[in-house]
């Protein structure tokens, strides 16, 4: 990746939900805008504050896709991100970082 660019692998789970009786509401079915959740694979060198491994929060309107070994990428603007998710020191907590 070059310059503040982020490569980040969607994460397609989190763009279903569920309502309250338990009926699934795909992605496609969204009427309101909605942010998405990835898993960033790859930095630029001029990305400062995502890491690879970090989950972050992006709008899913404003992205490319990119499709690499039979996986598909968004490819983002580090000031595209939301938000940054990162795993705390013991493991078991996640840090949001707004």
């Amino acid at each position: 990746m070059l310059a503040d660019r982020l490569l980040v692998k969607y994460d397609a789970e989190s763009a279903e939900r569920r309502s309250s009786s338990g009926i699934v509401i795909p992605a496609t079915a969204v009427v309101e805008r909605k942010l998405a959740w990835g898993a960033v694979a790859a930095t630029g060198q001029g990305v400062r504050q995502v890491n690879v491994g970090d989950r972050v929060l992006f709008d899913p309107e404003d992205r490319a896709e990119v499709e690499r070994t039979g996986t598909v990428y968004v490819v983002l603007r580090e000031k595209d991100v939301h938000a940054v998710a990162r795993p705390e020191a013991d493991g078991q907590r996640t840090g949001l970082y707004l």
